[in-house]
């Protein structure tokens, strides 16, 4: 297997993020239906942030930068925002060695907890972050559809405190 190096973002990395930025926003969009006309455009906002404490490339011998993971602080926690591997790296411990960098990094910065906010319908997602230690729910994001017809949601979703929700 060919190595895989976690270091730290530099502007070289830009047009790498940019494309790994494009990824996650075009998964999430088909999975939502919705449609973007430059799906890295937020790449750049993203870099902009003054809550950034931290952005962290995974850099493949042979393929360059294949996964990104950024951290933001909350006062004395962090939030993992954004993770995410390239289509072809998944499913090869690249997601887990980004978040375990990640969580010693917060570690380096003396916060004591992290969170992260996947989709609820990227179950493949919910079940890595749940084997990497993100066991605790903390929060709840409830939607209203003013829609419902536009959007082909989901039938079966998440049951929490007896009570069924669509995702």
């Amino acid at each position: 297997m060919t190595p895989v190096a976690v270091r730290s973002y530099r502007p070289s990395d830009h047009s790498a993020g940019r494309r790994l930025w494009s990824e996650l926003t075009n998964q999430h969009n088909q999975m939502y239906g919705d449609a973007a006309n430059d799906a890295g455009a937020g790449f750049e906002e993203y870099l902009t942030r003054l809550d950034l404490s931290g952005l962290w490339v995974a850099d493949h011998a042979d393929d360059g930068v294949i996964g990104l993971v950024g951290l933001i602080m909350r006062g004395r926690a962090g939030e993992v925002e954004p993770v995410v591997v390239t289509g072809s790296h998944r499913h090869k411990g690249v997601g887990r060695k980004l978040l375990r960098h990640v969580a010693a990094e917060a570690k380096k910065r003396n916060m004591v907890s992290l969170t992260i906010s996947p989709s609820s319908r990227n179950v493949d997602a919910i079940r890595s972050l749940h084997a990497a230690g993100y066991d605790v729910v903390s929060s709840i994001e409830l939607t209203m559809d003013l829609d419902r017809h536009a959007h082909d949601w989901q039938q079966d979703g998440l049951e929490l405190h007896e009570l069924q929700f669509r995702s």
